[in-house]
């Protein structure tokens, strides 16, 4: 255990007190919770580079982390009409037909790495500013005019855009396996 594999676990101790503040009305203490995760996100990832603490672990936990936080907020967002739900079920679906391509090439025995992709880094962070524009307004009781608007439009193209680019991606690895015979 490394210290950023001890940062990645409090990140997802921080997910359901981000969620319950938000079901609980407490707006601004979700978004300051938010904000401490995606501090602690860059905290880790520098400390593992800077200080050679990398870990097989922490490759595997620090997605796994992220993904939790910004789907539960997309969920709870989308139940509470803060977020269109066309959205939350794109982003959702994104990230569960991710993982179900992974799972299936390993059951196949032609386990696919899966690498992010630049579109795919984009789309993440589109989403957590997404997130933190919303947690803001809905903190402050201020509109930041047509900034949330335009947020959900962009999400939404990089999300297609990343779900096309993980799936060419893992149609060719798979496509591989099939002509080496396996």
């Amino acid at each position: 255990m490394t210290v950023p594999n001890f940062i990645t676990i409090f990140r997802f101790l921080l997910v359901p007190v981000v969620i319950l503040a938000l079901l609980s009305d407490d707006k601004e203490w979700a978004l300051v919770c938010f904000v401490v995760a995606g501090v602690s996100d860059g905290v880790d990832g520098f400390i593992a580079r800077h200080f050679n603490q990398r870990s097989t672990l922490g490759a595997y936990l620090d997605p796994m982390a992220d993904k939790l936080l910004l789907v539960s907020v997309f969920v709870v967002l989308g139940f509470m009409g803060e977020l269109p739900l066309w959205l939350v079920v794109m982003a959702v679906s994104r990230d569960a037909l991710i993982v179900c391509a992974v799972l299936l090439s390993t059951i196949m025995g032609n386990p696919v790495t899966v690498k992010p992709l630049f579109v795919s880094k984009a789309n993440t962070a589109a989403q957590i500013v997404l997130a933190i524009v919303v947690l803001a307004e809905l903190a402050f009781a201020e509109s930041f005019g047509p900034t949330r608007f335009l947020l959900v439009w962009l999400c939404a193209v990089l999300t297609v855009g990343s779900a096309a680019a993980y799936l060419v991606q893992w149609l060719r690895h798979m496509g591989r396996d099939e002509q080496a015979g396996h």
